[in-house]
């Protein structure tokens, strides 16, 4: 027994005690197969969970590896039966293989003969075993390669898949370093996935997950398909490929609303693959349009559930997932770690702050008094309603007012969820807007101008939230958002964390309408962050407005 800062429990919670002076150190371990549930002030709490443990297997942690982070920090001997749970728990990683006999035929395979057998009667799986060649061993249609992956994962037998991918079309790539050089945790980051074969890497924003993409794509030398959020992303992933690697602009195509080339890089949006015409996938030709040897996914934490349909059809490709935070608020994090790999690398957001990397930042919680007639509007609302009246409440303009007067001289933004709170947020301030009805052309104009300097304050919708180069922007006002979105507090704040050249740190304001349902979800929405180190002050409205 140490007096360590954790607190292991039977039911599989660990309490950290964020006071203690080794509470950092023990937070980074422990985050590699636990996941944040609270963050309140003085202790936070974890669980371990059943994929998080698998998540931390396939990237190479054994479970001694991870008992020995939970005795190590515990400051009470680690429950017996937690011990026992995450040892048997990991060791189901791999006792079924999913790889390719001597005639390349798609087999599953075990050494376990209790476990295929389990499996193989599961109504859901059994109809896509297509025979048994040999004890141990039941071929699989190739189609089925992704489905039975997802199948197993949810019977609590996630299979290692061995099996293997297509090459694909060779093309020559090359990362350009003359100017720069690939920092130690990107090469890491890459490694990690090369060794893998698939699966996801997670950095924090600003860290340069696109260079990691381009490392990726200069090691392999084949055919990319790559996927992006919207168009402005896609532009900005042609414009750093040109930049940081010996790609030409007649070998990069951009296939979205707008454009539609195949070429042997091609970036697509996920909306175009999601089109719908007729009732049918329209763009679904673009998968198969070129042989692929690489799948690169952007933002792979927003897939959009669709895409994973697509997704289980390519996984005879390389994948490879970028994204900043695992967390899907639709529960789908099972899909990304079947459908498009494990999470192969994963560095925390203050070590590479640390590092001088990332902006450092200071988030702060600023709660607003309703005025009496908002107040009354709101306890009469219907639940339904009460939200958006709280997030759009009027008192939240004279607060955005003072914090842009605060921070004059530096790149605000504000943002926001609801259409006509941007309006009059734009309006109130004589600051320009951009929302999803902005066109493609005007949206990158703004965010240009705003990167020089001649614009200094921007109202944006949530078509900022992700995939926006903005390296000088040092404010953020977050006015309101997707309910208790953990994923979108995560890329809100990762608007600011590019790094400042004059190294300043970066201000995070979360307005929120006090005694509301504004306030509970905000502490849904810090849990991501506070995982990652962060910590809200709280602020007075009033004060500030005043």
């Amino acid at each position: 027994m140490s007096d360590g800062p954790l607190i292991v429990q039977s039911d599989r919670t660990v309490l950290l005690e964020v006071a203690h002076p080794d509470a950092e150190t023990a937070r980074h371990e422990l985050a590699i197969f636990a996941e944040l549930e609270r963050a309140p002030e003085h202790i936070h709490t974890y669980r371990i969970t059943r994929l998080g443990l698998w998540n931390a297997r396939a990237a190479g942690h054994l479970a001694e590896d991870m008992l020995a982070t939970l005795e190590r920090w515990s400051k009470f001997p680690v429950p017996p039966s937690v011990s026992i749970d995450v040892q048997e728990t990991v060791g189901r990683y791999g006792r079924l293989v999913i790889e390719r006999d001597d005639e390349g035929t798609l087999v599953l395979r075990s050494t376990d003969g209790a476990v295929l057998s389990e499996v193989a009667r599961n109504k859901r799986i059994q109809p896509l075993l297509t025979g048994q060649p040999v004890p141990g061993t039941y071929t699989v249609d190739a189609w089925a390669r992704g489905h039975i992956k997802q199948e197993l994962l949810k019977i609590g037998w996630p299979a290692e898949d061995l099996a293997g991918y297509t090459p694909g079309t060779p093309h020559e790539i090359a990362l350009d370093e003359s100017e720069w050089n690939l920092r130690p945790y990107q090469r890491q980051a890459v490694d990690s996935f090369t060794d893998g074969g698939s699966g996801v890497v997670v950095l924090p924003c600003g860290a340069g997950k696109t260079l990691v993409g381009a490392a990726a794509m200069a090691d392999t030398k084949t055919t990319t398909l790559i996927l992006v959020t919207n168009t402005v992303s896609a532009r900005q992933w042609r414009d750093e490929l040109l930049k940081r690697t010996t790609l030409t602009a007649e070998e990069i195509g951009e296939y979205s609303g707008q454009v539609k080339e195949v070429k042997p890089v091609t970036i697509a949006t996920y909306q175009i693959l999601t089109a719908k015409r007729k009732g049918e996938y329209a763009h679904l030709a673009l998968l198969d349009a070129l042989d692929w040897g690489l799948i690169v996914y952007d933002e792979v934490h927003l897939l959009p559930a669709p895409v994973f349909k697509l997704t289980a059809e390519l996984q005879a490709r390389r994948r490879l997932g970028l994204t900043a935070t695992l967390v899907r608020e639709d529960g789908r994090e099972g899909d990304v770690f079947s459908l498009i790999g494990p999470k192969r690398f994963d560095a925390p957001w203050k070590e590479i702050e640390a590092q001088g990397f990332i902006s450092p930042a200071a988030c702060y919680e600023v709660r607003i008094d309703l005025p009496a007639s908002d107040r009354l509007e709101y306890a009469a609302a219907a639940d339904d309603e009460r939200y958006r009246l709280a997030a759009t409440a009027h008192a939240k303009i004279d607060v955005v007012r003072q914090l842009v007067d605060r921070h004059e001289g530096e790149r605000i933004l504000i943002i926001g969820q609801y259409l006509d709170q941007i309006d009059i947020l734009a309006e109130a301030l004589d600051a320009q807007k951009i929302t999803g009805a902005t066109p493609v052309d005007e949206r990158e104009l703004l965010f240009q101008a705003f990167r020089e300097g001649s614009i200094s304050v921007l109202v944006v919708s949530k078509v900022a939230n992700f995939s926006i180069d903005l390296p000088d922007a040092s404010v953020a006002i977050q006015v309101s958002g997707s309910f208790g979105s953990r994923q979108e507090e995560a890329q809100r704040l990762g608007r600011l964390l590019r790094p400042k050249t004059n190294g300043h740190t970066a201000s995070f304001y979360t307005l929120i309408a006090r005694d509301t349902v504004d306030q509970d979800f905000a502490q849904n929405r810090q849990r991501f962050l506070a995982e990652q180190g962060y910590a809200y002050t709280i602020l007075d409205g009033s004060a500030i407005a005043a």
